[in-house]
């Protein structure tokens, strides 16, 4: 089973100011968001793997799209996170078999490498929903710098039977990080911890 596209957007954001003090170069990020028809809304289904393969799908094709609106190349993502947001007549569940067992690996592929774990979140919204999506460093996972988040909304979706499928990207860190810890540049990305 392939996905069902209804729609599909890109959003980019640029920070050249940050308390006060300019950015140089701006920090950026970019959210690729798919509008998906939701296969099992409405009913109980206990085999998901249909939705675990469009997240498969879904993974590289909104990975690619998210990078391409940054205007660079794969390696020079930082950070990357993912979310859905199932309409009411789906399963919190349904977001999971989307999130889960198999976009990562596509995910990784758009970005070159990405050892850590990719950030995720789900939950259940109706029309115009804020969908927040948690950022991380791709490949080391203890760079606080790169502990971030973007939010994205569209407001048609998701409706009652589809589900919405973000996946975001960046090539930095937030601005002015200062909380300590390990930094990009001392990240080796061997194990996805440090």
């Amino acid at each position: 089973m392939s996905a069902k596209i209804r729609k599909i957007a890109t959003f980019t954001e640029e920070t050249h100011i940050e308390g006060g003090r300019d950015i140089t170069p701006s920090t950026r990020k970019a959210v690729a968001v798919a509008v998906i028809e939701n296969p099992f809304a409405g009913q109980y289904v206990e085999d998901l793997t249909p939705l675990m393969d469009i997240g498969a799908d879904l993974g590289g094709l909104l990975g690619a799209r998210a990078v391409a609106a940054l205007g660079v190349t794969p390696d020079r993502i930082e950070s990357y996170g993912k979310a859905a947001m199932v309409g009411e007549n789906g399963e919190l569940e349904h977001a999971a078999a989307i999130l889960h067992p198999k976009l990562g690996a596509p995910l990784r592929q758009a970005v070159e490498k990405g050892a850590a774990l990719v950030p995720s979140s789900k939950k259940r919204g109706g029309l115009g929903q804020d969908l927040d999506v948690p950022l991380g460093h791709k490949d080391a996972a203890y760079v606080r710098s790169h502990f971030d988040g973007v939010e994205v909304r569209l407001n048609d979706a998701p409706r009652p039977n589809e589900i919405l499928v973000a996946v975001a990207v960046t090539d930095s860190g937030r601005p002015l990080p200062r909380v300590g810890g390990l930094t990009h540049d001392a990240a080796e990305g061997k194990d996805g911890l440090r």
